[in-house]
């Protein structure tokens, strides 16, 4: 596997964990950092940014973001599923864009 792959899965989880760290501490809801990787996905599949992008590309902007959603969607008193685990149900919810219909 590429490194940069590992160091990018690293850093996944990193921030995963530091979410559940805000929201045990009561610092950030779930919903509020919900808001903010719904936000970051939105502005990344927007038409703008999109335009001309394959849905290969698309995916790859958006599997960091997608991942940590289901990382956030994790109860935080409860243990954070593997970088594996999480990969997997990234794929598994993953929808078609509206120009692959």
């Amino acid at each position: 596997m590429n490194v940069a792959n590992l160091q990018l899965e690293g850093l996944l989880m990193a921030v995963a964990s530091i979410n559940h760290v805000l929201v045990r501490k009561g610092v950030l809801t779930t919903q509020e950092i919900d808001i903010a990787l719904r936000k970051a996905e939105a502005s990344e599949t927007g038409e703008e940014r999109s335009n001309g992008m394959s849905a290969s590309s698309r995916d790859a902007v958006n599997f960091p973001i997608r991942l940590l959603e289901l990382a956030n969607q994790c109860q935080p008193e409860a243990d954070m599923p593997s970088f594996s685990k999480l990969a997997r149900m990234v794929g598994q919810m993953k929808e078609p864009y509206n120009d692959q219909l």
